[in-house]
C-alpha cells in the first residue's frame, strides 16, 4: 500500500484543502461550537470534503477517519490495515483568533502507526512530510512550485532535521494549552541543562518544530485527539525523533477505540532527560 502512494498527491491535495480554508480566513466567516465546545467554522468542513473527495478518488478502498467523521463505531474500523486519519483545520482557535498557526494534517497509518504525515501550513504556505524510509522533509513557498513525481519533490525539499543543535534547550509548548505538569517539565529542564528558551506555538507546527530541530522537546500533557498528532508523530519519527507516552515509554498508537490520546512527550534524537 505505501508503495502505492505518492506524497506529491498528498501534499496537492493538503494544499487544495488549505486554499479552501484560507478563503473563508480572508472572508467575515461565523463560528459554531461543536459538543466539547470547541469552535467549528466552514473551513472545517471545505476542508475536510476536498480531502475526502481526492483521497477517496486516488486510493479508493482506503477508510478516513476524520475529526468531522469520527463517529465510526469501533467495531467497523478495528480491523483495518490501513487508514487515513485527518485533521483538516487543526488548530481552528489560533484559526479563529486569526494568527495563522493552523494546518491541514494528514497521516496514512498502517496496523497502528503512522508511516506517512503531511502537515501543511496555509499562511505560512510552508509544507512538512515524511514517509517511511524516505525521511522527513520540509518545503517552502509551496504555491510557487509544482512537481510531476515524488523524487523532484525530495531533490527540492529540505531534508529535516536541518538544526542539528541548540547552544540553549528549547522547549515548545502549546499556545493555548499550558497545563501546570508542562510547567513542572520545563522546571526539570532547567534544572537540568540551566537556561532554556520556551517557544509557543499552535497546532501540530509544535511537532514539526522538534522534527526540524528548532525545538529541543515538546511536552503535550493535556489532551488530544489521534488526528491531532498521526502526521506530525510521521514527521517526527523519520527525522530521527520520538513521541512517547511518558509512562510507558511506548510510541503513540492510532485507533484505539477510545481516540483520545495519552499525555505525550515529543523528543529531538539527542535530548535526554
Amino acid at each position: 500500500m505505501i508503495d502505492n502512494v505518492s506524497l506529491e498527491s498528498l501534499l496537492k491535495i493538503s494544499f487544495k484543502a488549505g486554499q479552501e480554508i484560507l478563503a473563508v480566513y480572508q472572508s467575515e466567516f461565523a463560528v459554531e461550537n461543536k459538543e466539547d465546545k470547541s469552535p467549528l467554522t466552514l473551513a472545517d468542513k471545505n476542508s475536510h470534503e476536498v480531502i475526502e473527495m481526492e483521497l477517496t478518488s486516488l486510493y479508493p478502498g482506503v477508510p478516513i477517519l476524520s475529526e468531522e467523521g469520527k463517529s465510526i463505531y469501533y467495531k467497523e474500523r478495528s480491523d483495518w490495515e490501513y487508514f487515513w486519519l485527518v485533521d483538516p483545520l487543526d488548530g481552528t482557535k489560533e484559526f479563529v483568533k486569526r494568527n495563522g498557526e493552523f494546518t491541514v494534517n494528514i497521516a496514512l497509518i498502517h496496523n497502528g502507526y503512522p508511516v506517512m504525515g503531511v502537515i501543511y501550513a496555509p499562511i505560512l504556505d510552508t509544507v512538512y512530510f515524511a514517509k517511511q524510509n524516505s525521511g522527513s522533509y520540509k518545503l517552502e513557498k509551496v504555491s510557487d512550485t509544482s512537481f510531476v513525481n515524488d523524487e523532484e519533490l525530495l531533490a527540492n525539499a529540505q531534508k529535516l532535521p536541518s538544526i542539528q543543535e541548540n547552544q540553549v534547550k528549547s522547549v515548545v509548548a502549546s499556545r493555548s494549552h499550558m497545563s501546570n505538569e508542562t510547567e513542572e517539565f520545563i522546571r526539570k529542564i532547567k534544572n537540568e541543562y540551566g537556561k532554556v528558551e520556551i517557544t509557543s506555538a499552535g497546532s501540530s507546527l509544535k511537532l514539526c518544530l522538534v522534527a526540524e530541530g528548532t525545538a529541543d522537546v515538546y511536552p503535550r500533557f493535556a489532551p488530544t485527539m489521534e488526528w491531532d498528532t498521526g502526521a506530525g508523530q510521521a514527521i517526527v519519527e523519520q527525522a530521527g525523533g520520538t513521541v512517547v507516552n511518558p509512562q510507558t515509554n511506548d510510541r503513540l498508537q492510532y485507533n484505539k477505540e477510545n481516540l483520545l490520546n495519552p499525555w505525550f512527550i515529543v523528543r529531538k534524537s539527542d535530548f535526554t532527560l
